[in-house]
């Protein structure tokens, strides 16, 4: 993981922000980081985020990403600091095309979990060791995690990466995404 660029970016009601972009060596992708105000020498609040074209683009009501994204940038924000890393893993690491073959597999009543199984995927794709060299490379090895997702805890500390605390995540659901979120809790594991 290799950092490309890195310039001030002003974001709405954020203290100073940089952004700085990473291009992964093996397979081309570049990933993000928003790195918010200061975190002082103490091990920041950090959020990982993968692209959700549906949730952070059109607003859709099927998952919760879309919010998840804002209200992780506003918490951010009020901490006077942290970093967003928005990384490049569509559909939990499945791609665009295969989530929206995913959602028309729910559209006929399978979950999220099932329906990536029956596209021939695991439950989750996500290589969450990108997050971690994206970290080490802004000179960070001690986290706070803003999360619900125990792999992301899991997966930045078997890369390394030491998560000091985990800081809980959560969304209101609506009458689209319930199912969703109850999926998430009962057979991914996600916590309270």
């Amino acid at each position: 993981m290799t950092q490309v660029s890195r310039a001030k970016l002003p974001v709405d009601d954020l203290p100073e922000s940089q952004i700085a972009v990473f291009r992964d060596g093996i397979t081309g992708a570049e990933h993000a980081a928003l790195i918010v105000g200061a975190f002082g020498g103490e091990p920041p609040l950090v959020r990982l985020h993968s692209e959700c074209l549906t949730g952070d683009v059109f607003g859709s009501l099927k998952c919760d990403c879309g919010p998840q994204l804002k209200a992780a940038l506003d918490i951010i924000g009020a901490a006077g600091g942290g970093v967003l890393l928005y990384l490049r893993q569509e559909g939990r690491g499945i791609g665009l095309g295969n989530k929206i073959r995913a959602y028309a597999l729910q559209d006929r009543g399978l979950d999220t979990v099932d329906a990536n199984r029956r596209l021939g995927f695991g439950d989750d794709e996500r290589d969450y060791g990108i997050a971690a060299a994206m970290l080490r490379e802004l000179g960070i090895d001690k986290v706070r995690l803003l999360t619900n997702n125990p792999n992301k805890m899991a997966g930045l500390e078997g890369e390394g990466v030491t998560v000091t605390e985990r800081v809980a995540h959560h969304m209101p659901t609506n009458p689209h995404n319930a199912d969703y979120i109850a999926t998430k809790k009962a057979r991914s594991g996600h916590l309270d």
